[in-house]
């Protein structure tokens, strides 16, 4: 059967047709794709195309102030106080508000400090009234850098604000671990122990005061920031302020539900001996391995007497016992800038001063406690500037001084020279050390203070259980 022609083909029968660019187009890529190599160009082509999509899409920063608030109903003002690690981001920093504390929980403690040791000093007289150098200053330097004119402060991760409402942090300047130590140890029977100064009654009365005030109401503690960097300050009401951002030295005296990785911030003992001022190199640092300190502690640190027993007779090992003195000091700095390695073992708690007198002296820290928890691990690797042994094995006679021994001329060098890039971390007194990266730590606990604060708003008559999120999973297992 003849299908009756077509008349467009009819009219168009002889002519050539015409060729448009679009047509052409077609026939040369029908022609090209024909072609081995052509289709594996292509192919390389597109897969390159794909992984730039893909990491402009997860990778590529941007800012977020760029997004219109109406696309994205958030309180934007609120997520961009949030701060980010580099310290060189446009995002505002995190707004502080320091409470105007009743006078006795600041330089009142400084005040009975100093009565108790003789010093007739005015109490009305602020510039009289100096805070007194120990190993746990944190709380004085934070106090201080928030009193600071704005000027003074650049560069700040936080940034001091004068009205509540528009805090997103609450800082609570009481001098828990001045507290703790105002009344100088007295041997019983010398008819000094009925003392003006209770520790204990000044942690009770704080408690009673931040229950007072509507901004701690609002959030039950968990925007507010209280220093407790000595392991027993604050712990007659310790359980009251754990909801808070606690900046703490160690974990060694709270539970796993009072103290946690995840919502608090460990920070650096203030070191006590002179920082070491000269350059990298082993020919001036004769001795292998120094420790000075107290030979007898509790819980974890019974290690000490065993390694006392195992090291006092190595040749190039000095190992003494001390305590807390100014000639202890000059001592250990003597000590610790003329040797290679500085040993770090527990004390009463998993940490000590000792390994920050080591960082600021560039002398190698050996850490010896197992369950230490270290400041700012987000930013320094110390694998690059300290050696860890294992308790079990470092009481073993021998093992310990053998490892140090092995370690290379060259591979000492290395330690050092990280210690040199790491120690402003370790200095309260730096423009840009300790504080600075303490206040940076805190900032990154603001989106957790903001989840469990809205969550505990819409949980039905009982007390949030956050142990799900801010429970410490490394719990300290003494020995």
């Amino acid at each position: 059967m003849r299908y009756p022609k077509n008349m467009n083909e009819e009219g168009t029968k002889g002519k050539k047709p015409k060729h448009t660019f679009l047509s052409r187009f077609q026939t040369l890529f029908s022609n090209m794709t024909r072609k081995p190599v052509f289709k594996r160009t292509l192919a390389i082509f597109f897969v390159i195309l794909a992984l730039y999509a893909l990491f402009n899409t997860f990778f590529q920063s941007y800012d977020s102030s760029a997004f219109d608030s109406a696309t994205f109903p958030f309180n934007a003002a609120s997520a961009s106080s949030i701060l980010l690690a580099t310290g060189k981001s446009t995002v505002p920093a995190v707004k502080v508000y320091l409470y105007d504390l009743p006078r006795r929980f600041t330089y009142g403690v400084i005040h009975h400090h100093s009565l108790a040791r003789g010093s007739r000093v005015d109490e009305n007289d602020l510039s009289s009234l100096k805070y007194p150098g120990h190993q746990h200053m944190a709380e004085w330097y934070l106090f201080s850098d928030l009193a600071r004119p704005d000027t003074e402060r650049a560069g700040s991760p936080v940034v001091r604000v004068l009205d509540p409402d528009e805090a997103d942090l609450f800082f609570v300047p009481f001098f828990s671990s001045l507290s703790l130590i105002v009344n100088p140890v007295r041997p019983p029977g010398s008819g000094s122990e009925k003392t003006a100064y209770v520790d204990e009654e000044n942690q009770e009365a704080l408690v009673e005061w931040l229950k007072r005030q509507k901004y701690w109401q609002r959030s039950k503690g968990r925007d507010h920031v209280i220093v407790a960097s000595d392991p027993n300050a604050m712990y007659r009401v310790i359980d009251r302020v754990k909801n808070s951002v606690l900046l703490v030295s160690d974990f060694g005296r709270l539970r796993p539900d009072q103290g946690s990785l995840v919502k608090d911030v460990i920070v650096p003992y203030s070191h006590r001996i002179k920082t070491y001022t000269g350059d990298v190199g082993i020919d001036k640092r004769d001795t292998l391995l120094f420790f000075m300190g107290n030979r007898y502690r509790k819980e974890g640190g019974k290690i000490r007497d065993t390694l006392f027993q195992i090291l006092e007779t190595e040749n190039d090992v000095i190992i003494k016992h001390g305590a807390q003195s100014r000639e202890s000091r000059r001592a250990a700095s003597q000590g610790m800038h003329t040797s290679k390695f500085c040993l770090h073992p527990a004390g009463d708690t998993p940490s000590a001063c000792r390994l920050f007198d080591a960082i600021v002296s560039l002398c190698v820290p050996v850490i010896v406690s197992d369950s230490i928890e270290l400041p700012f691990e987000d930013t320094i690797d110390y694998r690059k500037i300290a050696v860890f042994v294992e308790t079990a094995p470092a009481i073993e006679p021998g093992y310990l001084v053998s490892i140090l021994r092995g370690i290379t001329p060259d591979r000492i060098l290395e330690y050092q020279n990280e210690l040199k890039e790491v120690k402003r971390y370790f200095e309260y007194d730096e423009p840009d050390g300790t504080v600075n990266e303490i206040w940076r730590q805190v900032s990154k606990k603001l989106p957790l203070i903001k989840l469990m604060v809205n969550r505990e708003k819409r949980l039905f008559a009982k007390e949030a259980d956050c142990s799900c999120i801010c429970t410490n999973q490394t719990a300290i297992i003494t020995l």
